[in-house]
């Protein structure tokens, strides 16, 4: 069977674990995006504390994903809750560096004048510092998230959802006519989808970021 046909035969199966890969990355990045901004939040003000989170979070990175997920399944168990574990704690490192370093770069004056016409440092902080900062912000979730694209497919070893389960189904026939078609259509399913998230995000930027910003 010819790769074109295998797809034609499998198309709704491909098509739900195409769905499910990117509803689980979506949804870990969401959640990865609020818990590292407001990591970025707390401890950008302060030196030991913006490197004392770039640190913790680089060394979970350093965790080969195929041991993180086989070290969290006899805590929480298989399928979805060691998934979304993983890809949350995976999907930090970009968001909170980029969140410390977007704060950082915000220019004091525009604090001050923000601070002089009688804003709080909540008002500042959400008018002033955040959207300023908002462009590094966007770029690392932009990384984060095709990491997760790649990460997510070792969830299948956890009987998590995605296209993993393409690839490990290839893997496991191999030397079966249909084991290539299975590996090749999971990555180039996740290629596509990670392509699609790239787009999203460069449209958000277009309508999120002032062109003076952009530029």
């Amino acid at each position: 069977m010819n790769f074109w046909d295998f797809l034609v035969n499998r198309h709704e199966q491909l098509l739900t674990d195409a769905y499910q890969h990117a509803s689980a990355v979506f949804q870990c990045m969401v959640v990865a995006t609020l818990i590292g901004v407001l990591i970025g939040v707390v401890t950008y003000r302060s030196e030991w504390a913006g490197n004392l989170a770039t640190l913790t979070t680089s060394t979970i990175l350093t965790i080969p994903s195929l041991a993180m997920i086989g070290l969290l399944i006899p805590v929480v168990g298989l399928g979805v809750p060691p998934t979304v574990t993983a890809l949350t704690l995976y999907g930090l490192l970009p968001i909170v560096r980029n969140s410390i370093v977007g704060l950082r770069g915000v220019d004091p004056a525009l604090v001050d004048a923000a601070k002089g016409i009688g804003m709080s440092r909540a008002a500042r902080l959400l008018r002033v510092e955040l959207p300023l900062a908002w462009p590094p912000i966007l770029t690392g979730i932009r990384v984060s998230t095709q990491m997760l694209m790649g990460i997510a497919a070792i969830a299948a070893y956890a009987s998590g959802p995605g296209l993993g389960n393409e690839i490990f189904r290839g893997i496991a026939s191999l030397g079966s006519k249909n084991a290539l078609n299975l590996v090749l259509s999971g990555t180039l399913g996740i290629i596509v989808l990670a392509l699609l998230f790239d787009a999203a995000y460069v449209l958000i930027g277009r309508l999120t970021i002032p062109r003076g910003i952009r530029a």
